[in-house]
């Protein structure tokens, strides 16, 4: 039986556990997370019991748990939490193949364990909400739309014009614009539902809208070829798409890859399609003469 592999995934979590509650200013929050490192330090010296060796310190089990910290200041605690406890969930499996194995008091005990990480799961899932995961929503829908709809205006003036300065500055021009209209979309949407903001809805759509232009239009501005410039900014879209895909599939508890290749599927059969769109009407108005 590998206890020592259970002992330090709960050592690890009952070290974040204790350094989240020390970082948490809301009193109620830090209590249970305080009682949460205390319940996973009880599963650690159980584990540590049935060894029959010392446990040795480890430098991979201290980079583990400041990347966890590193993630908490980055992504917020609910993020955090939802990834220790993907890895929870495989450990309650293997803790229940372990109870046939095990006899008296241990068996027992390891009961109350799974109990416990049970009951943590539930908890944070159904407890838990903090702004970040209020308005997921509303920060993917801004940062979904920008990507499809400028990575589209970039694509259909691929087939307009060479000038990176002119395409670039079209998608910050759609993207501030079309911000705006996501943003009065975000606002009217949020007064339809309870427990969000209207106002603040709106501005997590139109920042996030805006931010996504910004970032798609750069390499426009960074080269004077073309092709260069669309590649660099189609692989700034699919980066974004898939730091937000992975993030909202940690939250929701989603799968990653699906919902990244169909994200991925739509940006290049949209920016395809503007491309054709852009390069016929480009050549039936004789427009690539002006823009050169």
């Amino acid at each position: 039986m590998d206890f020592e592999k259970y002992c330090r995934d709960e050592y690890i979590d009952y070290k974040v556990y204790s350094y989240l509650a020390k970082l948490e200013k809301n009193d109620e929050r830090r209590g249970i997370l305080e009682n949460f490192g205390k319940m996973e330090h009880e599963h650690y010296i159980f584990w540590k019991s049935l060894m029959n060796k010392e446990m040795k310190d480890s430098s991979l089990d201290n980079i583990r748990i400041k990347l966890f910290i590193l993630f908490k200041y980055i992504f917020g605690l609910i993020f955090t939490i939802k990834l220790m406890e993907k890895n929870e969930k495989r450990v309650i499996e293997e803790y229940k193949k372990l109870l046939n194995r095990l006899e008296g008091e241990s068996k027992q005990k390891l009961e109350l364990i799974i109990k416990d990480e049970i009951e943590h799961e539930n908890f944070w899932m159904n407890q838990m909400k903090d702004d970040t995961t209020r308005y997921l929503g509303f920060i993917i829908l801004g940062l979904a739309d920008a990507i499809i709809e400028i990575t589209g205006v970039h694509a259909g003036f691929l087939g307009v014009t060479a000038s990176t300065i002119i395409a670039g500055i079209a998608g910050l021009v759609v993207g501030i614009s079309a911000s705006l209209a996501m943003a009065s979309a975000a606002y009217l949407q949020a007064k339809q539902s309870e427990g969000s903001n209207p106002r603040i809805s709106a501005i997590y759509t139109g920042v996030f809208y805006i931010l996504a232009a910004v970032a798609l239009a750069t390499p426009y501005f960074m080269t004077h070829d073309m092709l260069v410039a669309f590649l660099s900014s189609l692989i700034i879209a699919v980066m974004l798409i898939g730091f937000f895909n992975f993030y909202s599939s940690v939250i929701f508890e989603r799968k990653f890859a699906k919902e990244f290749l169909t994200s991925t599927t739509i940006i290049l059969v949209t920016a395809s399609i503007s491309f054709i769109v852009g390069e016929f009407l480009g050549n039936i108005f004789g427009i690539p003469q002006y823009f050169k």
